[in-house]
């Protein structure tokens, strides 16, 4: 399983554009400097009520196709 770690800061007001359809892709660097693009859907598992904050790591299969998100840190 590959993984890439990206810290992320999206406020409850600017997700509220990816649930309500109107931006489907989002776009970050990951720490490692590449910058990557998966569907906003995938954030859906770590959204809070005061937005998406933190470091998080994206796992995905040999293929590409998405596993999990998971928070780092405390």
């Amino acid at each position: 399983m590959q993984r890439i770690v990206l810290d992320l800061a999206i406020s409850a007001q600017e997700y509220q554009r990816f649930y309500r359809g109107q931006i489907k892709q989002v776009v970050a660097r990951a720490l490692d400097g590449r910058n990557v693009r998966f569907p906003a859907s995938v954030l859906q598992q770590v959204v809070q009520h005061e937005g998406i904050y933190g470091r998080y790591a994206i796992e995905f299969d040999d293929q590409g196709k998405f596993q999990r998100i998971v928070r780092l840190g405390a």
